[in-house]
């Protein structure tokens, strides 16, 4: 694997206090932060995918409303209204 040179700029006491913290777990700052960029990345590719399903749903949904096979917000709420006071 071709190793790539990363450069940030921070304030020197975060980076003091991330060096101080790296060594205490007995990692390197590069692992750590190589751990926590892996993280990030599979977090955004998560919500993508989340939102990207959470799309499709509601797409389906609006598509069910347009060919008349939707209940609208009233009538699902009347509909538990009455399953509440039936079981009550």
């Amino acid at each position: 694997m071709k190793a790539a040179v990363f450069t940030m700029k921070l304030e020197a006491d975060l980076r003091a206090e991330f060096m101080a913290e790296a060594e205490a777990s007995h990692r390197s700052a590069s692992q750590v932060v190589r751990e926590f960029m892996r993280a990030f990345v599979q977090q955004q590719r998560a919500q993508r995918e989340h939102d990207a399903f959470l799309q499709r749903k509601v797409e389906v949904a609006r598509a069910s409303m347009r060919d008349g096979l939707g209940r609208s917000n009233e009538e699902v709420e009347a509909a538990f209204a009455a399953l509440r006071t039936a079981h009550s």
